[in-house]
């Protein structure tokens, strides 16, 4: 399908309906809040025709990096809408006003900083693009306790809505995850993606290690940090790589599972080697996973593949390493501005939206600026075919969601969870003056296109 083949009647909607312009991010409810982490401004009066609508989300610490994209995704929605007229609801145009405050990658204080934004900022709706699962209980206890929906994107399926979610009370009637992917879950009935390929880790990298493992020993050196997204990860791997015909090493007592705050990793690493891994597959924070790389590298050893989510994600993490340590790293991507079935906001396109983040940034693409457009996206078609910015109701409207978006479709399944497609890239050295630039080696989706042949084995 290409970008000129619409999908669904939601989109429809969007685009004969028109948007407003010139949101932006605004300083309201004054030192209280700004001492909490800190709101943007560049918003103007407040009126009675807008939607107050809160961000909270990773500017500084480890997240950062997902934050930084999120954003300007997010930011760029809004722009996009206001630029059209604004939110038709129930035929009065309405602003958005974004209220964006910086969680610091610290789990324990978004249930604080989202409850400001209700009681002090007075936000209708809170939203953020894509961080890890610890990252959203505490803003989808307070969305519960005031009946505010919260439209985000929480990580992979199993570690948020078969641990976290699962785990919860209330099962958080209104936290709607707009993705990610599953690892090996597979999709079920009536999932449009049931039995399409390309929506877990298990089809997608599992594949592309098949290329190349009867190149190595099959053994498999497992990490991940012990927070809900590692664990969650951790638990899944073990199984999906024994059924493939892989041997990880070490996983019965959870050798690799470590406290985020871990600095010496050389036991584990020895213990590796003196095994003969040949492949390292995991899931981390950047942070806690260069730290640990480089030690690899010190202590000689220098597996032939290796594969980690969340680490490698982002161009500003990964330079952080130093050297060339994130040359043939790979990891799963969700988003790339080459897409080819999508709907953005008026004109712009996944290519124009990287456009816009390279004139402004002047780095390569940040594949979470997708998610957070995406959420945008999601929140105003529930707003509009609610009619209504009443919580309830449209937190009613996001339950039957059928919208495609600049991320692909989104379609909530009974967990309030959506499956996005998923591709692996490579991190590769470039000759512009960013030096690196991670690239999609492989796809099962006819949208996204493959940019680059895999490095195996990785060059030390």
């Amino acid at each position: 399908m290409s970008k000129n083949k619409k999908v669904g009647k939601a989109s429809q909607l969007i685009s004969r309906r028109g948007f407003l312009k010139d949101a932006g991010l605004v300083l309201g409810g004054a030192a209280a809040i700004s001492a909490m982490g800190g709101v943007f401004s560049s918003c103007k009066s407040e009126t009675a025709e807008e939607i107050r609508v809160g961000v909270v989300q990773a500017q500084t610490g480890m997240y950062a990096g997902f934050g930084t994209g999120d954003i300007f995704g997010i930011e760029a929605a809004v722009d996009d809408i206001n630029a059209l007229g604004g939110v038709d609801v129930g035929g009065t145009k309405m602003k958005i006003k974004l209220f964006i405050l910086d969680d610091q990658s610290d789990p324990n204080k978004t249930g604080t900083l989202a409850e400001s934004l209700v009681t002090q900022s007075n936000v209708q709706f809170i939203i953020s693009g894509d961080e890890p699962p610890p990252m959203h209980p505490g803003v989808s206890t307070i969305a519960d306790r005031y009946q505010i929906p919260y439209v985000t994107s929480v990580g992979p399926f199993e570690p948020w809505a078969l641990g976290l979610r699962g785990a919860s009370d209330t099962k958080w009637p209104y936290t709607w995850a707009t993705g990610l992917f599953a690892l090996g879950e597979p999709a079920l009935p009536p999932d449009f993606r049931a039995g399409v390929p390309g929506y877990t880790v298990n089809d997608t990298w599992l594949e592309l290690l098949e290329q190349f493992g009867d190149q190595t020993n099959k053994k498999v050196a497992v990490i991940a940090a012990d927070d809900s997204d590692g664990v969650g990860w951790y638990s899944s791997l073990p199984d999906i790589l024994k059924n493939a015909g892989y041997s990880p090493i070490g996983t019965d007592k959870k050798l690799g599972l470590l406290p985020l705050e871990t600095a010496d990793f050389s036991a584990v690493i020895n213990e590796w080697k003196s095994n003969g891994a040949e492949i390292l597959w995991g899931n981390a924070p950047a942070p806690f996973f260069g730290a640990a790389w480089k030690q690899c590298r010190t202590l000689g050893f220098k597996p032939k593949m290796v594969s980690i989510g969340r680490a490698p994600l982002f161009y500003q993490d990964v330079t952080a390493w130093g050297g060339d340590l994130q040359l043939g790293v790979g990891c799963e991507i969700w988003w790339v501005p080459t897409i080819t079935e999508y709907e953005g906001i008026g004109s712009t396109t996944p290519q124009s939206l990287a456009e816009r983040w390279t004139k402004a940034k002047n780095q390569p693409v940040n594949p979470a600026i997708g998610s957070g457009y995406r959420t945008v996206q999601v929140l105003i078609d529930a707003i509009q075919r609610a009619g209504s910015v009443n919580g309830p109701a449209v937190n009613n409207a996001l339950a039957t969601t059928d919208l495609m978006t600049i991320g692909h479709r989104v379609k909530f399944d009974e967990n309030h969870f959506n499956r996005t497609p998923i591709y692996f890239g490579q991190w590769f050295k470039t000759n512009d003056a960013a030096g690196w630039a991670l690239k999609v080696v492989y796809s099962k989706h006819s949208f996204v296109a493959t940019e680059a042949q895999p490095v195996f084995p990785i060059p030390y």
